[in-house]
């Protein structure tokens, strides 16, 4: 059974050969703890350019920070996101670098090649001639290609990181299977040992990758090589992907609290009183014992005990809400204490949904409107830089207080970039939002984005306004993203300027490419016109032009008399 965490063996051998200095560089870092799930196992292999005075620094500053760095980015980010993230930040600082120093674009350049085994999948990125090639079965697959123009002395790299401000990383995912090896190689050995060679020495001695790799660099050293020759290889011992029964497990290692009540004593909490129940979830006031401050705790419903699906989201939430951090959105606190059973602590925030506030507010004026849909896009927007789509955007998951404080409750749908990599063998539901604010990309089987959840923001500013849905309903299929026509809301309510009609109509577009693309843009367009919307085109000629409208009137009135004139005088 696979443990979901992944693990290796590693060989590596590097020699400066027959040059006077070794510009290579290279490593493996294996993390511990819930890293190694969340993040994997990360690895690269570097050349400095021989021709740049800072090619050591170069290539040793490229591996170090790589393998230090990814593991400093957010575990909601893919690892696509996190590693181009951290290479962009090194090419730009090897490129001043450079720039500064030597006046010249090789200053400080070295080839990468790096690569995260994440859940059984390899993530590679690469950019220059060193290579990482996949053996399976005694069989070799190169990993990379060569970013390298010409041939012999007249060759030079196209790519590097450090060469250029702009950086083009070569990046493909494979499936790895238990007894694969990784070999990362400098051109310094893979243009004097053959694919097969490698191959050969290291099916010879599986169990000494030092003793291979060794070996592999004095063969490319006795077939002639003179730069630097540097060779790591990586056994896939686990690839790290989990199997239903261990995720299920791993979800399901904490039991689910007893039925809580008033006064009672729970891990260190004392229940105050029940805020809400459904089938679901319980909820409840509670004051931590150790600190007297107030919280609120959410227990999930024995109904979904062997319910895996159920325990992954509710799980979700808490991890979301760790990761998440605005003062739009509520806040999941850690307790200090090691928790006995399966629940999560958020801070107590008293006030009302927003379906409560809009109930008791039926015409809301726009500015009050404007205030609550900026503070949600402030609240969504800390999702969105976590790569982490809300999902279940609605006025019942939204809280207001009586100050007008807004925050987003409620993430147990969220799914994060990194959900995807995880290779979760659960299976979730296809539609895990509420209809009348699910996006109908989702009806027609299209991953969501963060254009989904615009698209649920700008449906809720759409029924604060008016009290109705922009397409007269929520789409419940395919069928109805195709027939439903969005009902302009100045026919619900006619005080609502039509450029405001306008951005509501963008925000909530059935195309996403059509939709408002990010949340800044939808806040700008409901506080001021924005002419590019072309609310003009469709906005009445009295409205747009008096004057015209009223010369355009006059004369078809004088046209009307000329005519009638001219059939009286014809009788």
């Amino acid at each position: 059974m696979l443990t979901g965490k992944p693990s290796v063996t590693v060989g590596q051998h590097s020699c400066a050969g027959k040059k006077t200095r070794n510009d290579d560089s290279y490593g493996v870092l294996v993390p511990e703890g819930m890293q190694l799930a969340a993040k994997g196992i990360a690895m690269a292999i570097a050349d400095g350019m021989s021709s740049s005075e800072g090619a050591k620094a170069a290539s040793e500053t490229c591996v170090k920070n790589f393998l230090e760095d990814y593991y400093a980015t957010p575990e909601s980010w893919t690892a696509k996101k996190s590693v181009a993230t951290v290479l962009k930040a090194l090419n730009n600082w090897l490129y001043s670098q450079g720039q500064a120093l030597h006046q010249s674009d090789s200053g400080m350049v070295c080839t990468f090649s790096g690569l995260v085994l994440k859940a059984g999948t390899a993530h590679i990125f690469h950019a220059g001639d060193s290579r990482i090639a996949l053996i399976r079965d005694g069989s070799v697959e190169p990993l990379t290609r060569d970013h390298k123009v010409g041939r012999g002395t007249h060759a030079y790299l196209a790519r590097a990181i450090g060469i250029n401000p702009d950086l083009e990383i070569d990046y493909r995912s494979e499936a790895l299977q238990r007894g694969d090896f990784l070999v990362f190689t400098t051109d310094g050995v893979h243009e004097h040992v053959s694919p097969a060679m490698m191959a050969n020495i290291i099916r010879q001695t599986p169990d000494d990758l030092d003793g291979a790799a060794k070996n592999i660099v004095q063969q490319a050293l006795a077939n002639g090589s003179s730069d630097n020759l540097t060779c790591q290889i990586v056994h896939i011992g686990d690839p790290g992907r989990l199997d239903a029964a261990g995720h299920v497990s791993a979800l399901m290692r904490l039991p689910f609290p007893p039925e809580l009540a008033p006064g009672q004593t729970f891990d260190g909490f004392q229940i105050l009183r029940e805020l809400h129940t459904s089938n679901r979830t319980q909820v409840y006031l509670a004051k931590d014992l150790s600190s007297g401050a107030a919280a609120v705790l959410k227990t999930p419903s024995v109904n979904f005990e062997d319910d895996a699906a159920y325990l992954e989201m509710f799980t979700r939430e808490d991890w979301v809400g760790r990761l998440v951090s605005s003062p739009n959105v509520l806040k999941v606190i850690t307790p200090e204490r090691p928790r006995r059973h399966l629940y999560h602590v958020t801070e107590y925030f008293d006030g009302q949904t927003l379906r409560q506030w809009m109930l008791d507010n039926p015409k809301p004026d726009c500015q009050s409107v404007r205030n609550i849909i900026e503070q949600i896009a402030k609240g969504l927007r800390a999702f969105h830089r976590k790569d982490i789509i809300h999902q279940d955007l609605k006025p019942e998951n939204v809280m207001i207080d009586a100050h007008g404080q807004v925050k987003i409750i409620d993430f147990g749908s969220s799914r994060a970039g990194s959900q995807a990599e995880s290779g979760s063998p659960v299976e979730s539901p296809r539609l895990v939002g509420t209809v009348d604010y699910t996006a109908p990309e989702y009806h027609l089987g299209e991953p969501g984005s963060n254009r989904s959840d615009i698209y649920a923001l700008g449906v809720i500013a759409y029924e604060m306004l008016t009290g109705r849905l922009p397409y007269g309903k929520g789409f419940s299929s395919a069928r109805d993203v195709q027939r439903l026509r969005y009902t302009d809301a100045r026919e619900l309510r006619d005080d609502i300027p039509v450029w405001l009609d306008a951005a509501l109509a963008k925000a909530v577009e059935k195309r996403p490419s059509e939709r408002t693309d990010v949340l800044s843009a939808l806040v700008e367009d409901i506080s001021r016109p924005n002419p590019s919307l072309g609310y003009e085109r469709t906005r009445p000629l009295i409205e747009r032009n008096p004057l015209a409208f009223w010369q355009v009137l006059t004369a078809a009135l004088a046209l009307a008399v000329f005519v009638l004139a001219f059939l009286l005088v014809r009788k």
